[in-house]
């Protein structure tokens, strides 16, 4: 993993946890994903180019999977989620 754990997990409260471990999941996905894709941009080769986009849309799936567990675990993010939405859509008006 190119990101380090932004926490020391360590010192989390056992309520707390199992959230930041999602979230440090995401950050590691992500980081993936980035990696992945920016390599396929720099791959000569088709088929190298085409493997790496696809695990790459692989890691957004697994991202996606933290982001959804998360989602269950922390309602204020499912909050913080819409809020985020609905000033998007307000800007793109």
């Amino acid at each position: 993993m190119l990101s380090e754990i932004p926490i020391d997990l360590e010192k989390v409260s056992k309520e707390d946890r199992d959230r930041e471990i999602l979230r440090v999941g995401m950050i590691a996905e992500l980081d993936a994903v980035n990696l992945y894709e920016q390599l396929a941009a720099m791959a000569e080769r088709e088929e190298v180019k085409k493997l790496l986009l696809d695990i790459a849309k692989e890691e957004k799936t697994h991202m996606g999977e933290f982001q959804a567990l998360l989602l269950r675990k922390d309602k204020e993010q499912v909050e913080e989620l819409e809020h985020g939405k609905e000033e998007v859509e307000e800007m793109l008006e």
